[in-house]
C-alpha cells in the first residue's frame, strides 16, 4: 500500500509541474499568430530541454563543485573559498555565476538544435521559450520531490506551486530572448545576435537568482532576523513579478517580429512593416 501511495503521489507531483509549464508553453504558442508553430516541434523543444539540457547542467555543476571544493581544501586561504560549494561564499558562487552560465548554454544548444525549423524571425524566441519551458518543469519536479522526501506531498506541492509562479517562468523567458539573438544571426539581422542575447540571458537568469536569494544574503551579511524575514517576502514576490515581466517581453519580442520579412532559406534580412489589411479599390466613376 504505501509503495502504491508513492507512486500517486509520483504521478500527482508530475502533473503538478507539468501542467503550468505546458501553460505557459500554449501562451507563448499563440502569440505568434502569423505562422504558428505546431505542437510536435515545440514538444520535441520541451522535451529536449526538460531531459538532456538539465540532466547534463546539473552533472557538469556536480563536477565543478566537487572540483572546485577540492581545489579550494588543497589551496586553503581567502583567495579560493568561493569555489568551495560547502561554504556559504561557494554557495552564491554556483547560484549567480555557475548555474546561469552552464544552464543557458545547455538550452541555447536546445535553440540551436532547431534551428532548421526557423521561418520567420519569431520562431527564435518561440523555440528558446519551449525549451526553457521544458527545462523549468524537470527542474522544479526534482526540486519537488526533494521537498515530498523530506516534508511529505503537501511540502512536494506547495515548493513546485512556488517555483511554477517564478523560476519557470524565468527559464522560459532567458531562453526566449536567446532565441530571439540566435534568429537575429541566422537572419543576419544587423546588430547583436547570438552571443549577446546569450550574456543577456545569463544576466536575466543571474538576477533572478540574486533576487531569490535576498534573505541568505541579509542573514550571511548577519542583519537582524525580522531583516531577514522582511526580505524572504520581498524576495518572492520581487522574483516572481520579474518572471512575468521578462516572459511578457519575450511575448513582445514575438509580436513585433511576428510577420513575413524572413522567409526559409533567406539570404540577408529585409526589414519591411507588418502586412496591414488591405484596402478596398474605389467603384469605377
Amino acid at each position: 500500500m504505501s509503495a502504491l501511495t508513492d507512486a500517486v503521489d509520483l504521478v500527482i507531483l508530475i502533473i503538478a509541474s507539468l501542467v503550468p509549464a505546458l501553460l505557459y508553453l500554449s501562451w507563448v504558442q499563440r502569440t505568434e499568430r502569423y505562422r504558428t508553430q505546431g505542437w510536435g516541434p515545440l514538444l520535441r523543444a520541451f522535451a529536449y530541454g526538460a531531459f538532456f539540457a538539465t540532466i547534463v547542467a546539473a552533472v557538469l555543476e556536480v563536477v565543478i563543485v566537487e572540483l572546485g571544493t577540492a581545489v579550494s581544501q588543497k589551496y586553503p586561504g581567502p583567495d579560493f573559498t568561493f569555489l568551495n560549494g560547502n561554504s556559504p561564499l561557494g554557495s552564491f558562487f554556483l547560484v549567480l555565476v555557475i548555474a546561469p552560465f552552464i544552464e543557458e548554454a545547455l538550452k541555447a544548444s536546445g535553440v540551436a538544435a532547431n534551428s532548421s525549423r526557423m521561418a520567420i524571425l519569431a520562431d527564435g524566441p518561440v523555440f528558446g521559450a519551449s525549451v526553457g519551458l521544458g527545462f523549468g518543469f524537470f527542474e522544479t519536479f526534482l526540486y519537488g520531490v526533494g521537498a515530498y522526501l523530506t516534508g511529505g506531498l503537501a511540502a512536494g506541492l506547495v515548493l513546485i506551486l512556488v517555483r511554477s509562479i517564478s523560476s519557470v517562468v524565468l527559464h522560459g523567458s532567458s531562453t526566449g530572448m536567446f532565441g530571439y539573438g540566435y534568429a537575429r544571426s541566422k537572419f543576419k539581422v544587423p546588430g547583436a545576435g547570438s552571443g549577446s542575447y546569450y550574456l543577456l540571458a545569463v544576466g536575466m537568469h543571474a538576477g533572478f537568482n540574486a533576487l531569490a536569494s535576498l534573505a541568505a544574503i541579509f542573514a550571511l551579511l548577519s542583519l537582524p532576523t525580522v531583516a531577514v524575514s522582511a526580505a524572504d517576502v520581498i524576495a518572492l514576490f520581487a522574483a516572481i513579478g520579474f518572471a512575468f515581466w521578462a516572459i511578457e517581453h519575450v511575448r513582445d519580442v514575438i509580436n513585433a517580429s511576428d510577420y513575413p520579412a524572413l522567409v526559409k532559406g533567406s539570404a540577408r534580412f529585409r526589414p519591411s512593416a507588418p502586412p496591414s489589411t488591405p484596402q478596398p479599390r474605389p467603384p469605377p466613376q
